[in-house]
């Protein structure tokens, strides 16, 4: 008899600072979110399977959509196998810049892994799942950056930098976060062209910003050490002003962080690809994000109040 599982999870996650510089090999801050998605898996008769919930999507090896070439891209790491259907309740929106795809593969990843691993072996660790669930983001993504899968396995607060470990910070005050949906989406892989488009065209202007960002994820680790919220704050008030530069907001991005910052928060800016998507704000307590999701509400299609790395 197989042993029972829980269910399999792959956290969402949120950039605090340094979006787009980190494809450029520059780091980034990140945050993982107590939210994602959770997987389970059963055996199946004739062919594997992956049915994601809340939308009611059912996907085989062989289908002609990117969740199936994705789904695809994690089985050919076990190799041949008996078939197994696997469920994945999903509580993040897509095309959010909450690392939604990531948190499916991870958890997809794991649902797999506790359904074929032997009795006695090892699971695998937080670092090998994000390493195998990158052939899952590029599936969707293209050339990721690899900062959303490695946060949807590991957690906690970070800096990545693409070719070197996760570092994993101290946190000794946990990020009290409020994150509202623009209620736009938006492509990450198109959106991280249209930045390699104007890359290309003005690699000195363009380079300048990245290494303004670069700096302000930085200092922006000194920050979350030391516990200075506010200073913190004023480093993503910052990094909204350079993702701006790179006609990444939006009009509705803007209202969401002009309101957040009026009812109270330290520091809002626009997190993921941009384009649309959502914003976080930083608060200076628990308490304070409740007010200042109220204030969200009517503007944001979604909110949600999270800490990160407590």
């Amino acid at each position: 008899m197989r042993r029972a599982v829980e269910p399999a999870f792959g956290r969402g996650k949120v950039i605090l600072l340094g979006e787009h510089s980190v494809v450029y090999g520059k780091p980034a801050l990140a945050a993982g979110l107590g939210i994602g998605a959770r997987a389970t898996a059963e055996s199946a008769d004739g062919h594997h399977e992956l049915h994601c919930m809340p939308w009611d999507q059912r996907v085989a090896p062989g289908d002609d959509e990117p969740l199936a070439r994705a789904f695809e891209a994690l089985l050919a790491h076990f190799g041949e196998r008996p078939p197994v259907r696997v469920r994945c309740e999903v509580a993040l929106p897509g095309g959010a810049g909450l690392g939604c795809s990531a948190a499916i593969g991870v958890a997809v990843l794991r649902a797999l892994d506790a359904r074929w691993r032997e009795e006695g072996e090892p699971p695998p660790s937080d670092d090998e799942i994000a390493e195998i669930a990158l052939r899952w983001e590029q599936v969707f993504h293209g050339n990721p950056s690899g900062v959303d899968n490695a946060m949807a396995a590991c957690g906690g607060v970070a800096i990545f930098q693409r070719s070197q470990p996760l570092q994993r910070l101290c946190v000794p005050r946990p990020l009290p976060l409020v994150v509202a949906h623009s209620g736009e989406s938006s492509s990450t892989k198109e959106v991280v062209d249209f930045v390699r488009k104007q890359y290309d065209k003005e690699p000195e202007r363009i380079g300048e910003i990245f290494d303004g960002i670069e700096a302000l994820v930085r200092n922006a680790k000194l920050a979350v050490e030391a516990g200075d919220l506010r200073g913190l704050g004023q480093l993503m008030d910052m990094n909204q002003a350079l993702l701006s530069a790179l006609l990444l907001s939006t009009e509705k991005l803007e209202t969401l962080c002009r309101v957040a910052r009026g009812a109270g928060a330290l520091g809002a800016k626009l997190t993921g690809a941009g384009g649309g998507g959502c914003m976080i704000a930083l608060a200076p307590s628990m308490e304070a994000a409740t007010e200042i999701e109220a204030a969200l509400r009517e503007h944001a299609t979604m909110t949600l109040v999270a800490e990160a790395g407590g």
